[in-house]
């Protein structure tokens, strides 16, 4: 890497010197009603070269060879503009664009809410090198937002997107537990979840569980396409979660930023930010730290996040870049308690000698080269290697944690390798313009996954063994390739449709021992896996008018077997050998789009159809004892209605107020998910009894899930009240009404939850932000865990405060 860093900025340095005599185009953006229009981006088209205007409207991009070029200029809310002109040896071309408000949806703009409402986006048709036309997404613009970034505070941050469900048992805010459609929150594992295009999972394929995510102070913006991105992104039945970070600035040298937030239970945050643009080279790094001592007791924790990009455009036509994420996190665990013990005092904690590390190095590279203005492609290879470390005690809350006993060590070491080559193309086909994605991936992961090992008798974060071995000892490898084809035929200016297949190719193995058995090993039969398999998938957009539309989308899913699958909790417990992967569809029909500058909507029908879903029945071996016994055991439909919804009542009847803004929003969901056919067994007297759960709700899913919130803005300032209104749940798939003594069964209690956040910018440098969240101070839980990081009852924080200040230059 160091390397790679050093020959950019020779090539930067360089660069200044073959360049210095060659042309500039200049100019000035602006719009009747403000005047400059900041932020706007201005590409010459066909190449990589591009710029943003600064405060003042203005862009400059340097370094031009003789000869013609067309320039590009788009705006959030804007029609694009485009002029072509032409530039001489040492000349300075300088150009003057006036925008108009968007009156049409673009295939090359953000479908976005106007300057009246600010809430969330959609996608474009076309986004990089995406088709995202006739699908359900949502874009989140995190500088839209108050909210308690500095913690990423989930339940602010997705508000606004319908039918997200969100475990909030981490008041560390390091790890991210959200779903949508009746899935699991757990890690957020049935997303397709990815930073800047590349994923950071330890392997979609084989572990998807989120344990790295960025700090949304320095998220631009989070693309979510439901189900029907399984064709260009993998097969996940959830969907697509993409944080895009932000981008070097390229309209300055050099800018510096730095955001300081304390708060409730010793919170202290800081975090620290460069970027600027040298020539050709762009640049930006960040840091973050972040600590506390937690809502809970035995809650503290203390991380630390880091990341630099480079991006040097080589050529007009040809760009490169390379990027490197770490993170290190110390968490303390508080366990979870009974039912009777939430009650009685919900901040206890009667683990104080459990914790948790993640260590995550993830570095990157990438490639785009323009051949023209119809044509591009794109590379990006990428890594992880990390580890998910923890020690404590894992017996049910129910047993007393002796303090002079020894602790449980778990370990996993993630290795991976990835690359992925993209291809978008325009193309006209019986007289139309139409839009072709491929693509091609290449995945190697591997696991050593360390279990169940004697640790110390001490209380702080120690990981090493006080004797022996690790009882089980796996390695666990994925190779994934897979390419994909998606395409636009657009018919009129008002109808489109879109067709996608995507062929996978899995090979998966797992050997090692399994665990001890009278102090003798017991080795796992080596396993191997091979599996290819097509997804297809079809949708139509429908505009009815130029600024709504309906849409429709039908795209097939696949869940791999995972590790987890693949490793039962006891050593007398059988996996089939014949167990299969889940298959089953999206569905989506629905209607979006905005009125003026002062309502945005976006209503939705899905239907996601889930098989071969995954559990454990008790069988009796030839012996006649009981054993467990993993399979596959049937199927859940998960369909509902999803909503969302933004007004602005002063901006519906005044062009410019004196009095400010107010925003009203509404992202509301009802969700059906339920069991259609899931055999189940329990032994009565001695003797198995099976039943069939049809009928029975889907664990984790509530039914309900509403959130409502009102912003007042004026000038700089900007404040919002959310409430969140969630359904009862229940965390097993027998829907128990009456917790079990460990807390682990039972139901999940519907709860109501405000947070109120407020963000004040003035003298153009500075900013003060405060808030609190959980304003009324619920008791709530949203989890009950099997195991870690309980087991039992996992309390949400209570009323937390948060002031935080800052300042841009």
């Amino acid at each position: 890497m160091k390397y790679l860093i050093c020959t950019l900025f020779s090539w930067g340095v360089l660069g200044q010197v073959l360049w210095a005599q060659k042309a500039v185009i200049n100019g000035k953006v602006t719009e009747k009603m403000s005047g400059a229009v900041v932020g706007a981006s201005v590409t010459l088209k066909g190449t990589v070269r591009g710029v943003q205007t600064n405060a003042n409207g203005e862009f400059v991009i340097k370094g031009l060879k003789e000869g013609s070029y067309t320039v590009l200029v788009t705006s959030v809310g804007f029609v694009k503009k485009e002029v072509s002109v032409s530039v001489q040896e040492n000349e300075v071309k300088t150009l003057a664009f006036e925008l108009e408000e968007e009156t049409y949806t673009l295939k090359d703009v953000h479908v976005v809410t106007s300057r009246g409402v600010k809430g969330n986006e959609h996608l474009a048709e076309v986004e990089g090198y995406s088709i995202n036309a006739t699908k359900k997404n949502e874009l989140i613009v995190l500088n839209n937002l108050n909210a308690n970034l500095a913690m990423n505070n989930s339940r602010q941050i997705f508000a606004r997107t319908p039918g997200i469900s969100i475990w909030e048992n981490d008041g560390s805010g390091v790890q991210l537990g959200v779903a949508s459609r009746g899935l699991s929150p757990n890690r957020s594992w049935e997303f397709n979840t990815r930073m800047n295009g590349y994923d950071i999972t330890p392997d979609p394929m084989g572990y998807p569980e989120a344990y790295y995510t960025p700090p949304m102070e320095v998220v631009d913006r989070i693309e979510i396409v439901r189900g029907a991105s399984s064709l260009q992104y993998g097969s996940q039945f959830g969907g697509l979660m993409n944080f895009i970070l932000r981008k070097p600035d390229i309209s300055t040298r050099f800018t510096v930023e730095s955001q300081n937030t304390t708060g409730s239970n010793g919170l202290f945050s800081t975090f620290n930010y460069v970027g600027g643009t040298e020539g050709r080279l762009s640049y930006t790094a960040y840091y973050q730290k972040r600590l506390g001592n937690g809502w809970r007791n035995h809650s503290r924790f203390n991380t630390d996040h880091a990341h630099v990009e480079l991006s040097y455009a080589v050529s007009n036509k040809l760009k490169i870049g390379a990027e490197a994420t770490y993170m290190m996190t110390e968490i303390q665990q508080a366990g979870g308690l009974t039912d009777a013990q939430f009650k009685a005092d919900a901040r206890q904690s009667l683990r104080s000698r459990n914790w948790f590390s993640t260590p995550w190095f993830i570095p990157s590279i990438n490639a785009e080269y323009i051949f023209n203005t119809k044509t591009k492609v794109s590379f990006k290879g990428f890594s992880t290697i990390a580890e998910r470390n923890s020690v404590g005690n894992v017996r049910p809350i129910t047993e007393t944690d002796v303090l002079t006993a020894t602790r449980q060590v778990d370990r996993d070491f993630y290795t991976t390798l990835g690359a992925e080559l993209r291809l978008l193309t325009d193309y006209k086909w019986l007289g139309k313009e139409n839009t072709l994605a491929a693509g091609l991936r290449y995945f190697r992961g591997k696991i050593d996954r360390k279990q169940q090992g004697r640790g110390t008798n001490g209380t702080t974060m120690d990981f090493e063994l006080s004797e022996g071995d690790y009882p089980r000892n796996l390695d666990f490898a994925n190779v994934n390739k897979a390419a994909f084809l998606e395409n636009i035929f657009r018919f009129n200016k008002r109808f489109l449709m879109t067709a996608g297949v995507r062929v996978e190719s899995i090979r998966s193995t797992m050997e090692g021992q399994f665990g001890l058995s009278n102090s003798t090993p017991v080795l796992l039969n080596p396993i191997s896996r091979s599996r290819q398999f097509l997804l297809f998938g079809t949708g139509f957009e429908y505009h009815v008018s130029p600024q709504s539309e309906f849409y429709s989308n039908i795209s097939q899913a696949y869940r791999p077997v995972l590790i987890s699958d693949l490793t039962p909790p006891a050593t007398t417990d059988v996996i089939d050998e014949n167990l299969q992967d889940a298959r089953g569809y999206n569905f989506d029909f629905g209607y979006r789009g905005k009125v003026g500058n002062y309502l945005n909507f976006d209503i939705d029908y899905f239907y996601v159809n889930y098989n071969n879903r995954i559990g454990t029945i008790t069988q009796t071996n030839a012996t006649g004892q009981l054993y467990q016994f993993r399979t596959n055991l049937g199927r859940s439909v998960s369909q509902g209605l999803e909503g969302y919804a933004e007004f602005n009542p002063i901006a519906a009847f005044l062009k410019q107020s004196k009095i400010g803004y107010l925003s009203i929003f509404a992202s509301v969901a009802y969700i059906n998910a339920t069991y259609r056919d899931f055999k189940t067994t329990s032994v009565v007297n001695g003797q198995i009894v099976e039943t069939n759960l049809a009928g029975k709700r889907v664990e984790n899913a509530p039914r309900t899930i509403n959130r409502f919130g009102i912003t007042y803005s004026k000038k700089g300032f900007s404040a919002t009240w959310q409430l969140s209104d969630i359904g009862k749940a229940y965390a097993d798939a027998g829907n128990t009404e009456v917790p079990n003594a460990a807390a682990t069964t039972g139901v999940i209690p519907a709860y109501q939850v405000q947070d109120l956040s407020a963000n004040y910018k003035f003298l153009k440098h500075y900013n003060v932000k405060a808030g609190v969240n959980n304003l009324t101070d619920a008791r709530y839980f949203t989890r009950r865990a099997g195991g870690y990081p309980g087991p039992g009852l996992m309390p949400a924080d209570g009323r937390t405060f948060y002031l935080s200040a800052g300042v841009k230059f």
